[in-house]
């Protein structure tokens, strides 16, 4: 028997406005933030401008899965809400053990209800592109198997989300690239443009000099991606750079003006640790 009320289930790093989330009906699970002084709730009580701060006076947070007990909290939840089947697209594998969590607690719940879990193969606006599109295809009376067979790993494969990163410094402090590579990057005012690869993980797709030539380029990539296709969605977003990113949006929609929707996101706490502020995104979503 196929779930007929299907719930949807994602975690911080999708950069859903409370707003979106609420008028979509889509639940989330907060990543955990680890700062000097405790633990935070991604979303919840710590956001992106407070991770900027924190970052400025030279803090560097670390960054941890959601927890357990927040996982089948949220699961019992939609349970009590009459829901009889959930799917869930999480936080890129590449950079996260989240997916992985999600999918172990879910196999746990297989008496009360089908949890189908996603590994999303990105962050920020790909993840939000996918779940706020799965809910509209759920409003539309898509089924489960169509969505969970053929749909959601459509939209996963076909959804290309890029971002400019404003400075290099605390990529390298993360981990996540070298230091020689970030001082002759910030020495030069290089500025990368990054994208998922096809496994999860972050990769530079293109390098700019100046922050003036970021925009143009996110826009031209992003145009590229789109390509001869009909129909798609866009979304924008940006960590500390809203009037840039209204600037992004204007020159995208200007360029690719036959959209089905259009969304906007605020990088999330969890993903600033790594990127810092000044950080712009633009996506496409094919859907024909």
């Amino acid at each position: 028997m196929c779930p007929q009320k299907i719930a949807l289930l994602t975690d911080s790093c999708a950069d859903l406005s409370p707003a979106l989330a609420a008028e979509n009906h889509i639940h989330i699970v907060p990543l955990r933030i680890l700062c000097a002084d405790g633990e935070y709730s991604d979303g919840m009580d710590i956001r992106g401008a407070d991770i900027y701060k924190r970052l400025r006076a030279g803090e560097l947070p670390q960054t941890s899965l959601p927890a357990g007990e927040d996982i089948e909290k949220v699961l019992r939840q939609i349970v009590m809400e009459g829901y009889d089947g959930v799917i869930a697209i999480m936080l890129s594998g590449g950079l996260s053990g989240t997916y992985n969590l999600v999918r172990l607690i879910a196999e746990e719940c297989k008496g009360l209800l089908p949890v189908r879990v996603y590994d999303s193969v990105s962050g920020s606006l790909g993840m939000g592109l996918t779940v706020l599109q799965i809910a509209e295809d759920i409003r539309n009376g898509m089924g489960w198997e169509e969505l969970t067979e053929r749909r959601v790993p459509q939209l996963i494969a076909n959804t290309y989300p890029f971002f400019s990163v404003d400075t290099l410094e605390y990529l390298q402090k993360g981990g996540r690239i070298g230091k020689v590579t970030a001082t002759a990057g910030m020495l030069l005012q290089i500025k990368p443009l990054l994208t998922f690869a096809g496994d999860g993980q972050l990769t530079s797709v293109a390098k700019v000099r100046g922050r003036h030539q970021v925009i143009n380029k996110l826009v031209d990539l992003t145009v590229q991606r789109c390509g001869d296709h009909k129909r798609y969605n866009l979304a924008v977003a940006n960590g500390g750079a809203p009037e840039e990113m209204a600037l992004v949006r204007e020159k995208l929609t200007a360029a690719l003006p036959n959209y089905d929707h259009i969304w906007e996101g605020e990088i999330d706490g969890t993903l600033s640790v790594y990127i810092g502020d000044g950080v712009l995104g633009a996506a496409v979503q094919v859907l024909d």
